[in-house]
């Protein structure tokens, strides 16, 4: 029978991490793709103000997510820590507790989301203009959120077990229906940012539940063997779940709370304004391709191999990581600065827009490398499943240190928009200034993410 999980603690790093990365850089660049098709769609078709509309749409439901993105997270690093260990006997049962408490964090923020949905956009400043679309395109994305949440839960179980390629098939057939449904919804049915919204919902629903037939019909290739009683949220598996889960959830909800802080003060400056920004965070998202992918394959890694106790193959995995992060941060720089008018251009056709994207040069070549060297620290950090270093990155990272820079530059030093954006580009480099001590502490040679109970029954075994 074929066996699709990976053994990460034998072998060449170098080898073994591209060929992990690269399906989940693929996986990336597609997600990348389709929300960039709703981007580009109903830019060219509705203008500036269908671009503010999905921009602040979106960062309403990326906020809601955290949760989703947090826990899945853990949960990846757990089941790799979990394979390190020789403890397949135990991975059915979390993966039920995991998919179980998920779903039902789905149900909850898909009725919180709802019910302040108008409240979060007048928080987020929404300019007048783009008000009816932004609430369209944020009301369905909140009722698409048990989508989000369950294709988050599978591909961690996927990725954890050191499985990249299939996540990125199901991605791909979902790029594929998205930008087919945009093309019909926003260009020939009118329903703009809305039918843009419908797109992405559908798209993530058919590549959940392709993925989740997937894993049920080779479920014995994983290893895994389901039971009913697995799915009952079990104390033991919750417990390490959220010891992990909580501090990198809040992680997630910090940095996205701060940039919906960020946002909000943005988009007062107008929607020509604010549209750029939307063009400014599919940027970021684009050099976060690289980095989110070597980042969670580092984790990956180094928890099979922190879980195997062969620490010395760690270094490896972390210098081969920054790299090839920071090799593409200095290709992205040279392209964004030497050609900005074609990567602007991309997005918008509105010369006022792209004229407001002359400023932001500077700040996208800090993203760009602050985005390469968080891959570093963030593989070493989460793949140690340190709650302690994760809840004091969140905090920093997300809060302190993000809406301190953006109101230092913003307000403070009267740079406008782009202290805004140039606060939050050098809040993204704490990661890697707090993995760096961290790293030379040596302390990550010590597992902090399993309960004190579990490791002492070991021990005792």
């Amino acid at each position: 029978m074929k066996q699709y999980t990976t053994d990460f603690t034998q072998g060449k790093v170098t080898p073994a991490l591209i060929k992990f990365a690269t399906p989940l850089f693929m996986a990336s660049l597609l997600q990348v793709f389709y929300n960039m098709a709703d981007m580009v769609i109903v830019g060219q078709v509705m203008g500036k103000v269908g671009l503010s509309a999905v921009a602040v749409g979106g960062d309403v439901s990326n906020f809601l997510a955290f949760i989703a993105m947090g826990f899945s997270a853990a949960g990846q690093v757990i089941i790799s820590k979990m394979l390190g260990e020789g403890r397949r006997d135990k991975l059915s049962a979390f993966i039920g507790t995991m998919c179980s408490f998920l779903a039902l964090s789905a149900i909850a923020f898909t009725v919180i989301g709802y019910v302040f949905r108008d409240l979060l956009l007048k928080l987020m400043n929404t300019p007048a203009e783009a008000e009816g679309e932004a609430l369209a395109y944020a009301t369905v994305c909140i009722f698409g959120m048990v989508f989000i949440y369950g294709y988050n839960a599978m591909s961690a179980i996927l990725r954890g077990m050191g499985d990249s390629k299939h996540p990125f098939i199901f991605i791909a057939i979902s790029s594929v229906i998205n930008v087919v449904l945009d093309i019909i919804l926003v260009v020939f049915c009118g329903m703009g940012a809305m039918g843009a919204a419908v797109a992405t919902v559908i798209s993530q629903a058919v590549s959940l539940i392709l993925c989740v037939i997937f894993v049920y019909k080779k479920r014995a290739s994983y290893g895994l063997d389901f039971k009913g009683g697995d799915f009952l949220i079990q104390l033991e598996h919750l417990v390490r779940l959220l010891k992990l889960g909580i501090p990198m959830a809040i992680k997630f909800a910090a940095i996205q709370l701060s940039r919906l802080f960020v946002n909000s003060f943005i988009n007062t400056f107008g929607v020509t304004v604010s549209a750029f920004s939307a063009v400014a965070n599919k940027i970021n998202s684009i050099s976060n391709l690289i980095s989110n992918a070597f980042n969670t394959a580092g984790s990956s890694m180094v928890a099979q191999n922190i879980g195997a106790k062969k620490y010395e193959r760690v270094p490896r995995i972390l210098y081969t990581v920054g790299g090839i992060t920071c090799s593409v941060a200095i290709i992205l720089s040279l392209t964004t600065v030497i050609f900005p008018d074609l990567v602007f251009g991309i997005f918008t056709s509105d010369a006022d827009v792209i004229e407001v994207g002359y400023s932001y040069l500077p700040v996208a070549v800090i993203i760009f490398f602050g985005s390469a060297l968080r891959a570093i620290a963030n593989a070493l950090i989460n793949g140690t499943g340190n709650t302690v270093i994760n809840f004091a990155t969140a905090i920093l990272d997300g809060l302190v240190l993000r809406i301190g820079f953006s109101l230092l530059f913003g307000i403070v030093l009267g740079m406008d928009a782009v202290g805004f954006w140039l606060g939050d580009a050098l809040a993204g480099l704490t990661p890697f200034v707090i993995g760096v001590v961290f790293y030379l502490s040596g302390s990550w040679r010590k597992d902090k993410s399993r309960p004190e109970k579990e490791k002492a029954q070991k021990i005792s075994a």
